[in-house]
């Protein structure tokens, strides 16, 4: 679940990317015939292009680590994204959500440390006393 969540967090961060790309065009289209929310859109765009690369980043960190920190990363990027982001972005991030939920269920539980020392060195019996 862990490399699944991560996968499906890359993705997202990558069509969030692209979908911030075109908040900013649309953003720019609107400054230069004077509309009033022009400058609106341009800052939702760097919103989205910010925490869509925050994303990617945790994603790809997800895939190789096995903790937890990565999940809980792209849940709260995924988060800001959806309110910062703009309305493109925020589609995306609800997918990038889910895959930050699955690396967080999916990243392996710690192991006390007495147990750890026991599964790193069993007490092993030699043969004649079986």
């Amino acid at each position: 679940m862990r490399i699944g969540g991560g996968i499906i967090g890359l993705i997202a961060g990558i069509f969030g990317f692209i979908a911030a790309i075109a908040t900013l065009f649309i953003g720019g289209v609107t400054a230069a015939f004077e509309a009033p929310d022009g400058g609106l859109f341009i800052a939702l765009g760097w919103g989205g292009v910010l925490f869509s690369s925050l994303i990617i980043i945790f994603s790809s960190v997800a895939i190789g680590l096995k903790k937890r920190w990565p999940g809980i990363a792209m849940a709260l990027s995924s988060l800001f994204g959806a309110v910062f982001g703009g309305p493109f972005v925020a589609i995306l991030m609800v997918l990038s959500l889910i895959g930050g939920v699955l690396v967080f269920f999916g990243a392996p539980k710690r192991v006390s440390s007495d147990v750890a020392s026991d599964l790193e060195s069993p007490q092993s019996t030699p043969a004649n006393e079986l």
